[in-house]
């Protein structure tokens, strides 16, 4: 029997350089998810942001609402949805239209807030969001359910809860929990039975800690009377992949360095390697950058490596997503994708195994197949000839021609 074929996807930020047309770069992204949706992609998730200026969608779930419209397949995801920023009510009522407007294609990625500048603006304290979102998370997941819930906290309060809209999907739209380098998420996704997001998969700290964060979700639901599937399981990297390597690099010179200005934004300073193009990529491809991880810059076969180098280390997970990071100009970032779809899914997941056996078994029996059809052919020849010849008519020279001659 086959093993379970990894899903492959993208997560979506979005990252945006703040020197263009803010309009053309959500369409674009749009027409990217389009662009996948044709590829066979499976998934794509969106992210939700208020501030930094780099990463510009606020509404994931509004995003989706239309990329459902454009896409026939594709499922698709809010990556991640900060849950102290909404009432959950609220968030579930938008789900649950989003999965009867999907047709079932809906997904709940959240997480606590990644940017401290968004916390601040709505007035939550940071070290209150990991809190926030598992008390979320405790009404969240019954609501998605069709249960009613009653529940009082300091920032929201629920009484008798519950969604006027049936799920599309059984028994509900599947939810997801952010998770970086702290085992907080890879907690809450155990204590719920849900699905696990690695968004540090690539990084050498995130890397290291993956057995470790699913051991944590899989302790976690055993102990929450829970059950937990890899399946279910993402981890994110942000790759760019072009014929030859060369081509890769030219291609993400492109808009590599821009990232430093939203680095710096978050942080307050530059960093060293932001010197010059050349420095940054070597960064991000060897130890990895801030947030973005370590880059894969190469050709098909460089990113075959990585992800097996990511299952192994692993364990095994259900779906690889690579970060859609805008460096490379929107044509050369299609033919990553359009590349990853011909070349690197395939391999990946053996697709082509029943292909290449019955290859390997008709040349191995080539020896009987080709005289068994030259000899069907020149029983014809034979067969019609005697006929020509009972009918009156006079012979003719017949040459049976081997299989692949011209007539």
């Amino acid at each position: 029997m086959n093993p379970r074929p990894l899903r492959f996807g993208v997560f979506l930020a979005p990252f945006h350089p703040a020197d263009e047309n803010p309009t053309e770069q959500i369409h674009r992204d749009l027409a990217l998810v389009k662009h996948l949706d044709e590829y066979g992609y499976d998934e794509a998730w969106i992210g939700e942001h208020h501030s930094g200026g780099y990463e510009i969608i606020p509404s994931p779930e509004v995003f989706i609402a239309h990329a459902a419209a454009i896409t026939q397949r594709i499922r698709l995801g809010t990556g991640v949805v900060s849950l102290p920023y909404h009432n959950p009510l609220m968030l579930v009522d938008r789900i649950m239209q989003l999965d009867h407007q999907t047709r079932g294609r809906v997904m709940l990625g959240c997480g606590p807030g990644q940017l401290v500048t968004d916390a601040f603006m709505l007035g939550i304290e940071p070290n209150e969001q990991r809190r926030m979102m598992n008390e979320a998370l405790e009404v969240i997941v019954p609501l998605l359910r069709g249960e009613t819930v009653t529940r009082k906290t300091d920032w929201f309060e629920l009484n008798e809860a519950q969604s006027q809209l049936p799920p599309v999907q059984w028994p509900g739209p599947e939810i997801a929990v952010a998770s970086a380098i702290s085992p907080s998420g890879a907690h809450a996704a155990g204590r719920h039975g849900l699905g696990l997001l690695s968004l540090a998969a690539s990084g050498p700290e995130g890397y290291e800690q993956l057995p470790k964060h699913w051991q944590v979700c899989e302790e976690t639901a055993a102990k929450s009377g829970a059950t937990v599937d890899r399946a279910n399981w993402r981890c994110v990297v942000p790759m760019h992949i072009a014929e030859t390597r060369d081509q890769a690099r030219a291609d993400m010179e492109h808009g590599t360095l821009r990232l430093a200005a939203y680095m710096e934004a978050l942080g307050g300073t530059r960093p060293a390697y932001a010197s010059s193009t050349e420095r940054m990529l070597e960064e991000w491809t060897g130890p990895g950058l801030p947030i973005f991880g370590k880059l894969t810059m190469g050709t098909p076969e460089d990113a075959i490596e990585v992800i097996e180098s990511l299952r192994e280390k692993s364990g095994g997970f259900g779906t690889i997503l690579f970060l859609v990071h805008d460096c490379a100009n929107p044509e050369a970032t299609r033919k990553s994708y359009e590349l990853i779809a011909r070349s690197v899914m395939p391999a990946v997941n053996n697709s082509n195994q029943y292909r290449h056996r019955s290859m390997e078994w008709a040349t191995k029996n080539a020896g009987t197949f080709m005289p068994a059809l030259v000899g069907g052919i020149q029983k014809a020849i034979t067969e019609y000839e005697q006929d020509r010849v009972e009918q009156g008519g006079e012979g003719t020279q017949w040459v049976a021609a081997a299989p692949g001659d011209d007539d």
